[in-house]
């Protein structure tokens, strides 16, 4: 099946919009005529929704997904270009991330996780480009010197962030560690900027920047601070967990498996290609109303819509100040993630950086296509935005220029999450002082409306584990207030 989202060019084919993926639902709906309501709605298939609407049909509730696209998974979904999972979304996962692990356990996909890196065979190095020149060096130097620049970026408290941040999960609550949420990361650079060499700052800069896709200005010390806890405190931790392992089929291989089960129940009802008008809370139920004038009532709603797009959804009553200011505001990250096949096999074990002046930033060999040609992923776009698809020649031109000779492009395969009406950006990353003051107020509920969403997480924020951790925590809180109390369930 061909999802609508995303795009993929050839020199044969040219430009064409919509990307196959084992994602792609159909039929679109299960729904029967004269369905009567639901114990339960939870709005958005990604990796929330999927958890909470799982959780909650093995519960023995009935559960209605409503979901705007054609396809599970959110912004994390893989395609299937002849059987190739190009990621179009969010890849990588780690089993220090205990809910992705534990989901991972339970459907036994152990042994389909993979590494993105093979410096076995090929170029075998670093490639950095910067406006003073360009050096190549192994990727032991590399380490080397992005673990340099890190540490003096961080070390805020003479234990790398230790002291301030003892509790990843728990850290904006702890004031000594809530002042840096006011500091942007360029604050921080200007701070220890004497200390930095030239290459130090590139790649420390290009490395921050991969992380938020915002700009220097625009990008939460607080924030950085909290994924480099989340990585124990290490350079190594962050390439482990960060940009590392993989799987094997694509995340939407292990979406499907959330949705699979949920629907084995025969509790599970389900309404593609539905994007969402409004959603009334009448005390006694929730209704939720569609673009084109569908309505469904439930008990209780489960709100998965992300932070940049929940203020184009009508809530009545209407949410709090504090939530709609966060909502008004957004997160920053506009990252653009392009894909490319190249015919170089010795590229699979390259890796590089093109910074400030290139319109793509950052970029690694991900993989070997069954055409045996070289998966290369690259990230940019925040510095000097791009969109890819309005300008396809000046996109190859920003592959090419990450290592030039070496790129003869045989693909691009790309989703623009910008342009993308139900996401309005890619993963969370926020701007100074945004959680600091939105935070909690992004958790709470709004009477029979349960939010559940990576954007505002404790744990891993902006991931896919902290996106299960959101939907565990709703599904848990709908079940135990509907199954304690039969009562307000609406029942055939």
């Amino acid at each position: 099946m061909t999802s609508r989202d995303g795009f993929q060019w050839t020199p044969e084919e040219g430009l064409a919009q919509g990307i196959p993926s084992i994602g792609v639902i159909s039929p679109p709906t299960n729904i029967l005529s004269g369905s009567k309501p639901w114990d339960v709605i939870v709005v958005g298939g990604g990796y929330s929704g999927l958890t909470a609407a799982r959780d909650l049909c093995v519960a023995g509730l009935r559960v209605l997904l409503v979901e705007a696209r054609d396809r599970i998974g959110g912004r994390s979904w893989s395609s299937n270009i002849g059987g190739y999972p190009f990621e179009m979304g969010g890849t990588w996962v780690h089993w220090g991330q205990p809910h992705v692990w534990r989901e991972i356990s339970r459907y036994q996909m152990r042994t389909d996780m993979e590494p993105s890196f093979d410096f076995s065979r090929g170029v075998n190095h670093f490639q950095l480009r910067t406006n003073d020149g360009t050096s190549i060096m192994s990727h032991e130097d590399e380490d080397t010197l992005l673990a340099t620049a890190l540490q003096k970026f961080v070390n805020v408290d003479g234990s790398l962030g230790r002291k301030i941040i003892p509790f990843a999960h728990d850290s904006f609550h702890v004031p000594e560690a809530r002042q840096y949420d006011s500091m942007s990361a360029k604050d921080r650079l200007d701070v220890i900027a004497p200390s930095l060499t030239p290459n130090e700052r590139a790649a420390l800069e290009s490395f921050v920047l991969l992380c938020s896709c915002g700009t220097l200005e625009t990008t939460s010390f607080f924030e950085f601070l909290h994924w480099w806890a989340l990585c124990g405190y290490t350079y190594q931790g962050c390439m482990d967990s960060l940009i590392s392992y993989k799987f094997k089929g694509g995340q939407s291989s292990f979406a499907i498996r959330f949705f699979e089960e949920a629907l084995s129940t025969g509790r599970l009802s389900y309404a593609f290609n539905s994007p969402v008008e409004a959603i009334k809370d009448e005390g006694s139920k929730v209704t939720l109303t569609t673009r084109d004038g569908r309505q469904y009532s439930g008990a209780r709603l489960v709100s998965t819509i992300p932070l940049n797009v929940l203020n184009s959804i009508s809530f009545y009553p209407p949410l709090d100040t504090q939530r709609m200011a966060a909502a008004n505001q957004g997160h920053v990250n506009q990252c653009v993630k392009v894909h490319a096949e190249i015919s170089n096999k010795d590229m699979r074990s390259w890796t590089g950086i093109s910074y400030p002046f290139n319109k793509l930033m950052y970029a690694i060999g991900d993989g070997t296509t069954p055409a045996g040609n070289t998966h290369i992923v690259c990230f940019g776009g925040f510095n000097n935005h791009i969109h890819p698809e309005e300008d396809v020649r000046e996109t190859r031109k920003a592959v090419e220029n990450m290592a030039p000779g070496n790129m003869d492009i045989k693909r691009l395969v790309f989703h623009n999450w910008s342009k993308d009406e139900y996401a309005k950006g890619a993963w969370f990353f926020s701007p100074p002082g945004l959680l600091s003051t939105s935070l909690d107020a992004l958790r709470r509920r709004h009477g029979n409306v349960v939010f559940a969403n990576s954007d505002w997480a404790v744990g891993w924020r902006s991931f896919i584990d902290g996106a299960i951790e959101e939907g565990t925590r709703a599904a848990m809180t709908v079940k135990e207030e509907l199954q304690s109390n039969p009562s307000p369930r609406l029942r055939l």
